[in-house]
């Protein structure tokens, strides 16, 4: 995984730092990972990748290689994430039957994971829910529609938690809705960095002006999960397979080991598939 910091974020923790709550900021951090790794562990069962974060106001955002992916698919690594922290409030809740003095020491980060569930169903981009919204909407009337659709549902959340926010100043301040509504300002306006960003197989228009391609020497025992870890956007991998004492066995080109992904147990060790090829 990498990690990115969006600036919001910083805001968010010296905030919290000040009102005396730094220990609900880290939780719902901790929370807010485990919802994204929710998504990459999805992701990764369907043969794909998404292995870079970026820390936001009240949550993150994970992107990563899902070209192809079905729209079944996507909506599975949708609701990866609000389904991880569902089970972890539920998990939390079962302690608490069994271990009733354990409740001062994991109400927050159980009524946290419960929150970030909840609220991630919603319909807005670039919440879950609005990634499941944009793939119904893209089923039915296309992408240009989707995107239309699920933008706006964002902004449209958005401004309600601006207006809430501006008559919480009038009654109760509460600077939470005003950093949620960023956050769903900055999903439905921030172009293609909002989503998941997929690549292309097919890299003939980057042919033309020249494209770096990278080597890599496998094992035969090597797993195809493992070998999808060494591709790299924007540039073309070889992998050269030698057996378990070092003979050559052959080369693979990106598009053969796609190919092999897409009919192939994940976890399956990479001379399996070439002795069925």
């Amino acid at each position: 995984m990498r990690f990115a910091v969006h600036p919001l974020f910083l805001l968010f923790g010296v905030y919290y730092a000040f009102t005396g709550r730094i220990f609900l900021f880290l939780v719902t951090t901790l929370v807010a990972l485990m919802h994204e790794f929710g998504h990459a562990a999805m992701a990764a069962r369907y043969g794909y990748r998404l292995n870079r974060v970026v820390l936001m106001p009240y949550g993150a955002l994970v992107s990563g290689d899902i070209e192809g992916i079905g729209l079944k698919e996507e909506i599975a690594v949708a609701l990866a994430g609000p389904l991880v922290n569902a089970v972890t409030a539920l998990l939390f809740v079962a302690l608490w039957w069994f271990i009733p003095d354990a409740y001062p020491y994991t109400d927050v980060a159980a009524y946290a994971s419960g929150a970030i569930a909840a609220v991630n169903l919603l319909p807005a981009y670039p919440l879950d829910g609005g990634r499941v919204f944009y793939c119904l909407v893209e089923k039915k009337w296309g992408a240009k529609a989707a995107s239309r659709a699920a933008r706006g549902a964002g902004l449209l959340f958005g401004t309600a938690l601006f207006a809430l926010f501006v008559y919480s100043c009038f009654v109760s301040l509460n600077p939470t809705v005003l950093f949620f509504a960023a956050f769903l300002f900055a999903g439905a306006l921030g172009g293609g960095g909002a989503a998941y960003v997929r690549i292309r197989v097919d890299y003939s228009r980057e042919m033309k002006r020249g494209l770096e391609v990278r080597r890599v020497a496998v094992r035969e025992d090597c797993t195809l999960k493992k070998m999808l870890s060494f591709l790299r956007r924007g540039k073309y991998t070889e992998f050269i397979v030698y057996d378990g004492e070092g003979g050559f066995l052959c080369e693979l080109s990106e598009e053969d080991f796609v190919k092999m992904l897409e009919n192939a147990p994940l976890y399956s060790p990479v001379s399996l598939q070439i002795h069925r090829q």
